[in-house]
């Protein structure tokens, strides 16, 4: 069975979650593919996880297409092939131009959707996309390439004005005609709002379980993040019950707490 966007975005209408993990290499995308997950985002995060940065704005267009590929060569040999999305890196969407010729050469290296960082002001971006066939996953909240403006990797929405403005975004991106919505790091009950009030598909990190869907960084749900945010869990620690633990049997937890809306717990969100 091949996951497509369309089925995903189906299950909202029949309130059934879904899987996320991002993930940057052929061999964990082969096991993330045996334990059923939906969708594989390569993000750039990368650039922290697996390069060292201390942010994701080093991360180049040449960097994405080299783990896209990577990763997409791995999931054709899937039984189960998840959707791929790719994330387009800081400044290759810095115009309607820009946008266009860099998601298609993403989309060349084999995904299904790219991901853009940023609220209303992309909706024309996001409108061209879809034009022209190009699935987006849009992301507000907490926006990781835009850290430095927000003056650390802080919680969104808890103000008035902030909520306000991410509704906003939400509903300008949906009309634009994105396919879904990553919200980072915002309180439970505006997540909720968002998701009731829109029609694309919302992907939560840090946003309580009230989302479509969940995303978490293979690496953290390992535990192998040195400072894990409040939202991530240790899906390994606890996935071998009487038997060793395994990293497929991690994978294979985590999408079972999500499809049974176990995780993201009360301890895992923000008020």
């Amino acid at each position: 069975m091949k996951h497509t966007i369309q089925k995903l975005r189906e299950r909202k209408k029949e309130q059934k979650k879904f899987s996320v993990v991002a993930a940057y290499d052929a061999t964990f995308t082969e096991t993330l593919n045996q334990a059923g997950i939906e969708a594989i985002l390569v993000g750039d995060s990368l650039g922290m996880v697996v390069q060292g940065q201390n942010s994701t704005v080093p991360v180049t267009m040449e960097h994405m297409i080299y783990h896209t590929e990577a990763v997409v060569r791995s999931n054709l040999c899937c039984d189960e092939q998840a959707v791929i999305i790719a994330d387009m890196p800081f400044m290759s969407f810095d115009s309607v131009e820009n946008t266009l010729q860099n998601a298609a050469r993403l989309m060349r290296a084999g995904a299904n959707m790219v991901k853009l960082e940023g609220g209303d002001w992309l909706a024309e971006s996001v409108a061209k996309l879809a034009e022209r066939g190009i699935p987006v996953c849009a992301h507000i909240g907490l926006t990781p390439q835009s850290v430095n403006k927000l003056g650390g990797y802080k919680v969104q929405g808890r103000t008035e004005n902030q909520r306000q403005q991410l509704l906003d975004d939400a509903t300008a991106l949906d009309q634009a005609g994105a396919d879904f919505l990553v919200l980072e790091c915002i309180p439970t009950p505006l997540a909720k709002e968002i998701t009731q009030a829109t029609e694309f598909s919302t992907v939560g990190i840090g946003a309580g379980n009230g989302t479509d869907a969940q995303v978490l960084v293979c690496y953290d749900m390992l535990g192998l993040s040195n400072s894990p945010a409040k939202f991530v869990k240790n899906f390994l620690a606890e996935s071998g019950g009487a038997h060793t633990p395994s990293i497929l049997n991690a994978f294979a937890a985590y999408k079972q707490a999500v499809e049974s809306g176990q995780y993201p717990a009360a301890e895992h969100e923000y008020s």
